[in-house]
């Protein structure tokens, strides 16, 4: 079964074609050049273009975006024009599509194993000759497997041209491609998942001050459609207590099918009331003509943020409170304990003075009788 290519669908859906410049470092013959993408910018030796044919009349396309079943067959063709003044050698083939760590879409170097439209796809010549000034069209079929799995994939067909650089004493491998769209008919289940989420808190110094904390975690394609996310970043104190939100939050690109993004958010002002709660949620995005929505996501995790510093000041003058508490009681048992000492001396000084005093008196000597007054 064959089909022509569909219809573009709206700007939005489509990435814009750009060059695609790879440099594939060959040092005495050894490939050093993996799988990763290369650099992403033209360079002197890029004197050729390519554009996709016209369909129907219409040569306004910027790229391929189809919509086949599993086991359809799709045909279309690429146009590519030399704009040097001497013929041009170049390879065709096609790749699988990546996000790259700067959230954009990529395609995988040559010497990658393709397992997606980059398998799928055959030119109708892999290496051809353009004349100077002159342009080739290259058909190329994509066949879309029985059991291909239903959704969004994408790739590229690509134009490759492999020169030495005598100064450097590498090969440079530099080449130019269209981005592929593809949407497999079946069952879409656009989801997203939140993976790994963990918050740390870093506390602060400041016994009466805030914090940082960092909140990290894995966005993850879930389903089978290429979505992209909003999302927000929220963090709490107990019971919802002081709540601080985090600005600046860039959104998650576009990511196909199965791949993953990671997510590190610092937010500044977190008060430590000894346990913190980072709330994420994302709010996918999915390409127009997705008919079934994707879902809102939410996950959150907890961690103790103890004001450490607040704690030791507190400790301190709880034990400044204690101690000043303990002394004083001290010194009252002191004087207390001074003042009996001093009222029993005086009671015992008095004893003595009594005591002397009845002695004195028993050794006395008895006083003499009286004389008997004279009788006139």
């Amino acid at each position: 079964m064959h089909a022509r290519p569909s219809h573009p669908v709206p700007a939005g859906l489509l990435a814009r074609v750009i060059p695609i410049a790879v440099a594939a470092a060959l040092a005495a013959g050894a490939a050093l050049a993996g799988a990763a993408p290369a650099a992403a910018e033209e360079g002197p030796d890029v004197t050729w273009g390519v554009r996709p044919a016209a369909y129907d009349g219409d040569d306004a396309r910027q790229n391929y975006a189809y919509q086949a079943d599993p086991g359809e067959t799709i045909e279309d063709a690429i146009i590519v024009a030399n704009h040097d003044t001497a013929p041009i050698e170049l390879d065709v083939y096609a790749a699988d599509g990546f996000t790259t760590a700067g959230g954009q879409l990529d395609v995988a170097t040559r010497d990658a194993r393709a397992v997606d439209i980059g398998k799928w796809l055959l030119p109708a010549a892999d290496r051809i000759v353009v004349q100077p000034g002159e342009a080739v069209e290259v058909p190329f079929t994509l066949a879309v497997p029985a059991n291909a799995t239903p959704g969004d994939h994408a790739g590229a067909i690509l134009t490759a041209l492999t020169r030495p650089d005598e100064d450097e004493g590498l090969t440079v491998d530099r080449r130019l491609g269209i981005r592929i769209h593809l949407r497999v008919g079946g069952e879409l289940a656009p989801a997203l998942a939140i993976e790994n989420l963990r918050v740390d808190y870093g506390g602060t110094l400041n016994p009466f001050g805030s914090g940082e904390a960092t909140v990290a975690y894995t966005v993850r394609n879930a389903g089978n459609v290429r979505l992209s996310a909003a999302q927000a970043v929220t963090l709490t104190g107990p019971f919802g207590m002081l709540p601080v939100a985090a600005t600046g939050v860039d959104p998650v690109p576009e990511l196909l099918p199965g791949e993953t993004w990671p997510v590190t958010v610092r937010v500044a002002g977190v008060v430590p009331a000894f346990g913190l709660t980072a709330s994420v949620a994302l709010d996918p995005s999915a390409p127009e003509g997705t008919e079934r929505a994707p879902k809102r996501v939410e996950a959150s995790a907890t961690t103790a943020a103890v004001p450490w510093t607040l704690l030791v000041l507190v400790l301190l003058v709880a034990g400044g409170i204690a101690l000043w508490i303990v002394l004083g009681r001290k010194r009252r048992a002191a004087r207390a304990a001074a003042e009996e000492a001093r009222v029993q001396e005086a009671v015992a000084a008095a004893l003595r003075e009594r005591d002397a005093q009845a002695e004195a008196e028993a050794e006395a000597p008895a006083d003499a009788s009286p004389e008997p007054a004279a009788v006139e």
